[in-house]
């Protein structure tokens, strides 16, 4: 039996999938450059958290006119990922992330 993909025809549901592709990306690309294997066990909270941040991050950086496009929801994602690290001492140095002044702001600004 052939089960079919009733919601992968839906635009809005293809732009997520993509933006969330991008999104696992950016993170594993990331941990690469930090030589943090994958399934590091620090990295499973800091993946919630960092879900969360970017959940509640998202329509507020939409409204205020930060992110654009799916790779700026990425890009969010992605700075949401690094200040969780920064909070659990996991430090991420310029070289390895280069970050976004304006996201930077925001998050600093709005999720202390």
């Amino acid at each position: 039996m052939r089960i079919e993909d009733e919601w992968g025809h839906d635009p809005t549901v293809q732009k997520m999938r993509r933006v969330f592709a991008r999104m696992e990306t950016l993170q594993r690309d990331l941990l690469d450059r930090l030589k943090l294997p994958p399934l590091d066990e620090r990295l499973r909270r800091g993946r919630e958290l960092a879900r969360n941040l970017f959940e509640k991050a998202w329509p507020l950086a939409q409204r205020r006119g930060l992110i654009e496009g799916e790779e700026d929801m990425a890009k969010l994602y992605l700075h949401c990922f690094v200040r969780i690290l920064d909070w659990e001492r996991i430090p991420v140095s310029g070289e390895v992330f280069v970050s976004d002044p304006k996201l930077v702001q925001f998050l600093i600004e709005d999720f202390r």
